[in-house]
Order: structure tokens, then sequence, then C-alpha cells
């Protein structure tokens, strides 16, 4: 897949305080760096909850899966959180794999999503 094929999009959850990540493509060691420069804006301007929206990603690797590990500690320090919403079957089995299922909130829908806040 085209690296211009990746895209993240955020925009202020109906729930105040809470950023809404859209992110569609390949989540892998190409573009996660995008994510993690996306993330560490976000909490540069005392953003901490976040809900991260993967109904769009086809793939997601160890890289990629590693910029929500390294970024939840952070959000937790700051009485915030990483929600990840809508993972493609695909990646819930990289999640399941990799153990995040036990350490995230995943959830399917927006509803659920803000709930966890």
């Amino acid at each position: 897949m085209p690296l211009e094929d990746f895209s993240i999009k955020q925009e202020p959850a109906s729930k105040p305080g809470v950023t809404l990540v859209h992110v569609a493509g390949y989540l892998d060691a190409h573009t996660y760096e995008q994510l993690e420069e996306t993330i560490a804006e976000l909490f540069g301007k005392n953003l901490y909850k976040i809900v991260v929206d993967l109904a769009k990603v086809e793939y997601i690797s160890s890289a990629g899966a590693g910029v929500f590990i390294g970024a939840l500690s952070e959000a937790q320090e700051h009485g915030g959180n990483i929600v990840l919403m809508s993972p493609t079957s695909n990646v819930r089995e990289v999640f399941d794999l990799l153990g995040l299922t036990q350490i995230f909130q995943v959830v399917d829908d927006q509803k659920a999503a803000l709930a966890a806040f």
C-alpha cells in the first residue's frame, strides 16, 4: 500500500476534553512516526483523553502497536487514557497476540469509547 494512502485525522469528540483520532491504511514501520507525532501534539496541548478509531486500519505491525503502548502511560499519568475503537479483525488479532487487549480498552463504537472517560 502506498504511503499516501495512510492518513490520520483528528477532531474533538462530543464529550469535552476527548479527542477522536481517525487512522486509515497500514500502520507499520513506515507510518507509525506520523501517529507518534499526532499523539505528541495532543499531549502538548494537554489533551490526554484519546479515542483512536481503527475501523479503516487494514494492517498494524508491532511498531504501529508500540505507539499505543508508549503513549498509554503518559496519558494515564495526566489523568487520561487511550481507548482503541473499532479495530478490524486483522488488527484485533494482532492486539490479541501482543496482549494489548489486556492493557487497553478496546470498544466497538463511539458511544462505548466516550463512556470509558
